[in-house]
């Protein structure tokens, strides 16, 4: 499975592309209608892959990505790097014990090309060819224990340097 996520002014999408041992390609396009950031697409993009994966009756998954946040954080040699994250992987994990076997695998952007494509299909909410399977999603797949809320500063956080005095 190839999966990626992407951003865009239009909104946000992802792609997920499964290659069978006969090389048959299934394709599906995940539009999101929520907030989020460019890793929580590719999380989402991740995770939903895994569930079609479960429904699809694999066992021995490969899973390929080009965020190398997502794949070092499930591989778990890069510390999590926020709430929303943790809750990501913590999702997954739950995920990987319908499957005998999982690995992660990092790969550049030019091998990850026709997941790319798809995630860009759902992120412009372009027209969808044929045979793309596509779902909409509403809201995140996982459950914050709290909101994060951005605050401004209430002191100010640079001062003002007077110049200084000529005679």
């Amino acid at each position: 499975m190839y999966f990626n996520g992407a951003l865009n002014i239009n909104g946000a999408g992802t792609g997920i592309l499964f290659i069978t041992p006969t090389m048959d390609k299934l394709r599906y396009v995940l539009r999101i209608h929520f907030s989020a950031s460019n890793n929580a697409t590719e999380y989402e993009a991740c995770l939903h892959g895994l569930c079609i994966a479960v429904e699809l009756g694999i066992k021995r998954h490969m899973v390929y990505g080009d965020s190398a946040l997502v794949i070092n954080q499930l591989n778990k040699d890069w510390p999590y790097s926020s709430e929303k994250m943790d809750a990501y992987c913590a999702k997954i994990r739950k995920m990987e014990g319908k499957f005998y076997g999982i690995k992660y695998h990092h790969v550049v952007r030019e091998q990850n090309q026709l997941a790319d494509h798809l995630s860009k299909l759902g992120s412009s909410r372009a027209m969808i060819p044929p045979g793309v399977f596509i779902q909409d999603l509403s809201v995140p797949s996982i459950k914050e224990d709290k909101e994060v809320e951005e605050v401004p500063p209430t002191e100010q956080l640079v001062l003002a340097v007077p110049s200084p005095v000529t005679d």
